[in-house]
């Protein structure tokens, strides 16, 4: 049976529980375990599916078309390990269980209530599907107090008196704040934390503190007496040159130790390999050359919106030894002032349109791409960003001016549809516009058959087939194929039964490529996805025209 680490947060959100479990979940790998991580997430939203970027930051799809949290998106980069649809759970999809399953009487006319029947399901959601896995790490959204929280916190406290004592470990994050005025680290809002999570049953065994200055050893001693935890069992966590140095910065103040020590595991433990993470802090930390990205998109405002796009970007610099510098530009700048297009475009060696629902922008992204297509700048278009690019080289390679998407209104030259049925492993998937905004979507992994003489194909190390992930309601309409191809864009990815156009590119282009697909969505570290380092080795090779 596997172990469980249940980690939860307190004092403040945005404290890092996601990328500290995924760095724990990399140092128990790295000793040679087999691990799982999961995320539960107490909003009433089935999933973060129809939530604003803004909201909730990027939603990450899995290989099995799960709508999920941008934590995912940490715990396969760390781990390499994918995720699955039963690897998050939220109180709405929870609660939508349970009413259905009322609804259809099978609670037998009983009264159904948040204990046991809420905590029932959360705790079933724990224990499912633990396979041959050492270690299932079990992240709680949130922070201890809110009232959202509340029953998967329940949920727990049953779940460590039910499993054997030694199989559970609970992690609570901390803030430990530094007041500049007193010039000294205050101890008391984590001691409060702790006595709240204590109040509800639930004893934490190791505590992660974050913190601005080191941590000193009275104030270290003094959080374990309060708090009720070894000394040992008090970690800081100070802020890291990158969160790809947050492994072997646990590691050094012996976060995998100490819960090993906890399930009475560390004498027969080997020592971590952290071989592969010094290469990749080493590659991050010590480029050997720089190269400037614009990322001309919609939600720029906020980071978390392009988590994984960002990552991705970073990959690729890694597998070129190339530092990069992203610059989020606000695609409808360029709908407002056509000439700030030179003066935001010219300096930068690639470009970038990521993906995006709404027609806000969408002018400005055809125009960056243009830009790009003309100047011969290396381009990158996905999903939205390939649909863009098609339809700029309807309107301006293949005389078709008025050329859109159904996306946007009514069109009288739809260059981009609507997607309404498509063939998946499950069958014949069918969709309408009247279908509810979270299952219009073609979500998941799908295949696409590469032609042997692209770009692309090389880009793949000669690949015929791959296998990448999607999320999209629209399609680029095939019937436009050959006008398009006239207009010079090549369609070298296709789906299987050659109905979905999945690549586009220009062989008369340095570097110019559109997918219909998320690649960042599988670009890990250790091993960059081949379309991001393809593009920062183009604008790399940008770099040195200019």
């Amino acid at each position: 049976m596997a172990r469980y680490i249940f980690i939860t947060g307190g004092v403040v959100s945005s404290l890092g529980k996601g990328l500290m479990a995924a760095s724990l979940a990399a140092l128990l790998q790295a000793r040679g375990y087999k691990v799982r991580i999961r995320k539960f997430d107490p909003y009433l939203n089935v999933d973060p599916g129809t939530m604003s970027p803004y909201q909730h930051g990027e939603v990450y799809v899995t290989d099995d078309g799960a709508e999920t949290d941008l934590d995912l998106g940490h715990y396969e980069r760390f781990t390499g390990v994918s995720a699955h649809q039963n690897d998050n759970i939220t109180s709405g999809r929870v609660y939508r269980d349970i009413i259905t399953k009322e609804r259809r009487g099978d609670y037998l006319g009983a009264t159904v209530q948040v204990i046991p029947h809420v905590t029932d399901a959360i705790k079933e959601f724990a224990l499912q599907d633990q396979g041959d896995h050492d270690f299932i790490l079990c992240e709680i959204g949130g922070t201890v107090g809110d009232i959202e929280s509340l029953p998967f916190i329940e949920a727990i406290r049953q779940l460590r008196n039910e499993l054997p004592q030694e199989e559970t470990c609970l992690i609570h994050v901390t803030l430990v704040p530094y007041l500049s005025a007193a010039g000294e680290l205050k101890t008391k809002p984590t001691q409060h934390s702790v006595r709240e999570l204590t109040s509800l049953g639930v004893q934490p065994n190791v505590l992660l503190t974050r913190c601005e200055h080191p941590l000193p050893e009275g104030e270290r001693r003094k959080i374990a007496l309060f708090c009720n935890v070894r000394r040992e069992a008090v970690i800081p966590a100070l802020d890291a040159s990158s969160i790809y140095a947050v492994p072997q910065q646990y590691h050094d103040e012996g976060l995998d130790r100490e819960v090993l020590r906890h399930f009475g595991m560390l004498d027969q433990s080997r020592a971590p390999d952290m071989a592969r993470w010094e290469d990749v802090v080493d590659r991050f930390e010590n480029p050997e050359g720089e190269v400037t990205i614009g990322v001309v998109g919609k939600y720029v405002g906020l980071p978390d919106a392009y988590k994984s796009l960002n990552e991705a970007l970073v990959h690729g610099g890694m597998a070129n030894r190339t530092k990069v510098n992203i610059r989020w530009i606000d695609a409808e700048v360029f709908e407002q002032d056509e000439g700030d297009i030179l003066s935001q475009l010219e300096p930068l060696h690639a470009i970038l349109v990521p993906g995006g629902f709404g027609e806000r922008g969408s002018e400005g992204k055809i125009a960056s791409i243009r830009f790009a297509r003309e100047r011969k700048v290396p381009f990158l278009g996905i999903c939205l960003g390939m649909q863009m690019a098609c339809i700029e080289g309807a309107r301006n390679m293949a005389n078709i001016p008025t050329a859109s998407s159904t996306e946007f209104g009514e069109t009288p030259e739809p260059v981009v549809g609507i997607i309404t049925e498509w063939m998946s492993e499950e069958g014949l998937q069918q969709r309408s516009a009247d279908t509810d905004m979270g299952g219009t979507m073609r979500l998941g992994a799908y295949q696409a058959n590469l032609a042997g003489n692209s770009h692309v194909s090389q880009i793949y190390g000669g690949a015929t087939e791959i296998s990448e992930r999607h999320r999209h309601r629209y399609e680029v309409n095939s019937a436009y194929k050959e006008k398009l191809e006239e207009g010079g864009l090549i369609f070298s990815g296709m789906s299987p039964d050659g109905l979905l156009p999945e690549i586009v590119e220009r062989p008369d282009h340095p570097w110019f490529v559109g997918v219909q697909f998320h690649p960042e969505l599988k670009s890990r570290p250790f091993d960059p996805h081949p379309l991001f380092s393809g593009f920062i080795a183009a604008a790399l090779a940008q770099s040195r025209l200019v």
